[in-house]
């Protein structure tokens, strides 16, 4: 792997600014955590909660068409970098990561590294998402709670494991290199990727995972999550008020779904 280009932003460079729903940290998070690993300021619009949600809605407004050199987005979270806008979660780490030094610019690499986020999100957001509401966003979690519990169960039996030891074979194999990281014997967006989820994924099921990192068969997982909260930017901030609490986001926490 090709050493990651220099973290420091140029001086000229525009400011960064990230576009995302107020009071949970949801799928903006791992950029945020882009952001404070590489020391790089940004603009997070979920500190203006009325700000956000004003700035998202007419984003997202059937009516709004983009702009000459945008088209229409979806839905948060957005990047803003100058002239460009742009969403999806992936779509922005792949944007985002040479720029702030924790991903090469070209090559192999730059794939491999893709498809690694893209397995991580699925596993450890999506599925994670869908075990609260497995029927429809729209519906309340009260009204599809029993279909939450066996989707829940399924994710802890069966799923979770199974992205977990997907995460161990990474780091188990020659791409891995030194260190406790996942590709390339260096830090890079996917560790941080992994991170969130893990951290986030303790949240909602708290016994489980405990479980399963006693069993001993994810003991490199878990030691880079511990290498990573150590790095002195990350724990500076997941001590700092900049760092959303968990709440009705992506992570929740109902204890009937690990009965």
């Amino acid at each position: 792997m090709s050493q990651p280009d220099a973290k420091r932003v140029k001086t000229d460079e525009p400011s960064y600014e990230l576009i995302y729903w107020p009071s949970a940290p949801g799928r903006g998070e791992p950029v945020r955590l882009l952001f404070e690993e590489a020391g790089v300021p940004y603009v997070d619009t979920a500190k203006d909660p009325g700000q956000a949600a004003e700035t998202i809605q007419g984003l997202m407004a059937a009516d709004h068409l983009g702009d000459d050199s945008n088209p229409p987005v979806f839905a948060p979270p957005l990047l803003r970098h100058g002239d460009l806008l742009i969403n999806q979660l992936p779509n922005i780490l792949l944007y985002l990561a040479p720029k702030l030094g924790l991903a090469p610019a070209a090559g192999p690499a730059v794939y491999h590294l893709n498809a690694i986020v893209l397995t991580l999100l699925d596993g450890f957001v999506n599925e994670l998402h869908e075990t609260h509401h497995p029927i429809a966003t729209s519906q309340y979690y009260d009204d599809q709670k029993p279909e939450a519990k066996k989707r829940s169960k399924s994710y802890r039996e069966e799923r979770l494991p199974r992205f977990l030891g997907y995460a161990q074979r990474l780091l188990d194999a020659k791409t891995s290199g030194d260190g406790p990281w996942l590709y390339g014997g260096s830090l890079t967006y996917a560790d941080l990727v992994l991170f969130q989820g893990i951290h986030g994924t303790r949240y909602a099921f708290p016994k489980t995972v405990e479980k399963l990192q006693k069993s001993g068969k994810y003991d490199g997982v878990f030691a880079l999550f511990e290498a990573v909260q150590e790095r002195p930017n990350i724990k500076a901030y997941m001590e700092s008020d900049r760092r959303v609490g968990y709440s009705q986001g992506i992570w929740r926490y109902y204890p009937e779904l690990e009965e």
